[in-house]
């Protein structure tokens, strides 16, 4: 029991090291290289890729080839790739252009995006074969994944990384150390089936949950949450780092390690994600989604209301709340697709899940994110705006981010209709 335990703290220890490694500081990298008005399309592409990657290889691995080593091909491909984007972006330094490193970057990013929901698979896999309760043992494993993505954070950081192509050969280095790692995990049970019906041969079932009132309902508000998240991972490094532009902020702590300091959102993590079985079982799912989506609208606020000054302390809070935010949406939703799907679609009801929100929700709103700070921010700054007015435009965009997160979550609260049952939790 225990050496399970560890090999999957092992393997989402790395899991998220791979992210960690650009995920928050790939905006400044594309700030400074003259690509800020295409962060937008580089965060979206995680989106974009998520709209069928995740379902495709939760599909092969439903089927034909065991989730274990489906995660293992995926991240030594994705693995490679990065490591090529950042020996393309070393060697071209200044003159790096749009099209070589986007296309390497779409690659890696293509094999990366479904892993985060087939690891999900082969930890459920293994634990359930361990005799152990999903909701009570995975969350304090998946912590370590957290953790991951704070080291990788960290070192990116005090190496110098943030604004270098270094940081993806950090990311695929890691990616193919777990991509072989993870050929060695326990065997994922496929479901090959002659008599299946061509829907089910696809693995195209999970669709069938839209059928549920409430799964749809869950599904379509988990796309309109799914806006929100990768949006502090695209522009809150190049924000603070903003900052630096402004004389009185000018060498603080958050300008000279702006990954440092948001690193505390997941720090913020690691705690809020032990809490998840809690609120699961004493508050529901409806709840615990409630409590996510009015944490979005903190997080963006007082990004609004902070500076990496005498206001940094706003920029604390906005860290402390992401943990909510983000971990009572992803991990808590992730559990209540597993424990509401059939063992058989179990890989592609999880790939729909992802598709929802770090699908079509991400897509829609790193590019929405993308005309909202050009509106605000890029487009005064290439006009001759001032240092402070491009800070104010930041200030407005955050704003416009915080209201539309509000707006969900009235509307989830009045719509979504679920009635939790503590005993039956336990």
């Amino acid at each position: 029991m225990k050496g399970i335990k560890f090999r999957l703290i092992l393997m989402n220890f790395l899991q998220f090291a791979v992210w960690g490694a650009y995920l928050t500081c790939m905006g400044t990298y594309l700030a400074t290289h003259g690509l800020a008005s295409h962060i937008g399309l580089f965060y979206s592409i995680q989106g974009i890729v998520s709209i069928f990657m995740p379902a495709l290889i939760g599909i092969i691995a439903d089927r034909w080839i065991p989730a274990q080593k489906c995660l293992g091909f995926c991240h030594i491909i994705s693995g490679i790739a990065m490591i090529a984007a950042a020996y393309y972006g070393l060697t071209a330094g200044d003159a790096v252009q749009f099209g070589p490193l986007f296309t390497l970057y779409t690659i890696g990013v293509a094999f990366y995006m479904p892993t985060l929901a087939i690891s999900n698979s082969v930890a459920y896999n293994a634990l359930e074969k361990a005799g152990l309760d999903t909701i009570k043992h995975f969350p304090p494993i998946r912590v370590f994944g957290t953790i991951g993505f704070i080291c990788s954070m960290w070192a990116v950081d005090l190496l110098g990384f943030q604004p270098t192509a270094a940081q993806f050969a950090v990311s695929g280095g890691l990616g193919i150390i777990l991509g072989v790692y993870s050929l060695t995990l326990p065997n994922c049970p496929t479901s090959p089936t002659s008599t299946a019906s061509f829907v089910d041969k696809l693995g195209l079932r999970a669709f069938t949950l839209f059928k549920d009132k409430r799964m749809a309902f869950f599904f379509i508000f988990s796309m309109l949450l799914g806006v929100s998240l990768q949006i502090t991972n695209g522009f809150a490094n190049p924000f603070i780092t903003s900052f630096g532009d402004i004389k009185i902020y000018k060498g603080t702590f958050g300008v000279e390690h702006a990954n440092i300091l948001i690193s505390l959102s997941q720090v913020s993590e690691t705690l809020c994600i032990l809490l998840i079985p809690f609120f699961l079982r004493k508050l529901g799912i409806k709840k615990v989604m409630l409590i996510a989506m009015f944490a979005w609208v903190l997080r963006f606020a007082f990004f609004g209301l902070g500076n990496p000054g005498s206001g940094v302390w706003l920029f604390v809070l906005s860290c402390i709340v992401y943990g909510v935010a983000f971990d009572f949406f992803n991990i808590s939703g992730s559990l209540f697709v597993d424990k509401e799907t059939d063992t058989s679609i179990r890989s592609s009801a999880q790939g729909l899940f992802f598709l929802m929100t770090n699908g079509i929700g991400a897509t829609i709103g790193t590019l929405g994110a993308q005309a909202i700070v050009n509106h605000f921010v890029y487009n005064p700054q290439a006009s001759g705006a001032t240092p402070e007015m491009v800070a104010q435009g930041w200030q407005s965009a955050w704003y416009v981010f915080a209201a539309y997160a509000f707006v969900v979550a009235v509307v989830f609260a009045i719509v979504f209709k679920y009635k939790h049952n503590p005993e039956a939790a336990k």
